[in-house]
């Protein structure tokens, strides 16, 4: 399991894509092992679509490329007001996500949240 050269970069392919989040780990980008890639964690925002109620939003990175192994909280347990968003990280606040790991979220209230990712695939 080694990170990529990112000085020798082949190829960086843009991604973007939203997802509904569940009451469990929900997966926003995954890694494999010894997928001789990196991914660069530009933007996660996480909106909630309901009119009425605020919801809790927790996104960890999993030191597994499956959402498993140890998590650690990137956000723990966020109220989003109704209607809002939420900036998880931007441009100014990117990280890097190495071989073998994963990003998932986990709603408190059930089809209140959807979470948006924007990375780049770095080979």
């Amino acid at each position: 399991m080694a990170a990529p050269n990112i000085v020798n970069v082949t190829s960086i392919i843009g991604n973007s894509l939203s997802v509904a989040v569940g009451t469990s780990a929900t997966q926003l980008a995954s890694n494999a092992a010894s997928s001789g890639k990196v991914f660069k964690i530009n933007s996660i925002v996480v909106a909630n679509i309901d009119g009425t109620s605020a919801a809790d939003i927790t996104v960890n990175i999993y030191s597994a490329a499956s959402l498993g192994g140890s998590a650690i909280a990137i956000v723990s347990t966020v109220s989003v007001p109704a209607d809002a968003s939420l900036i998880v990280t931007d441009k100014t606040t990117t990280f890097y996500l190495l071989e073998n790991q994963s990003i998932g979220a986990i709603a408190g209230t059930a089809s209140d949240l959807v979470a948006t990712i924007s990375f780049e695939e770095i080979t």
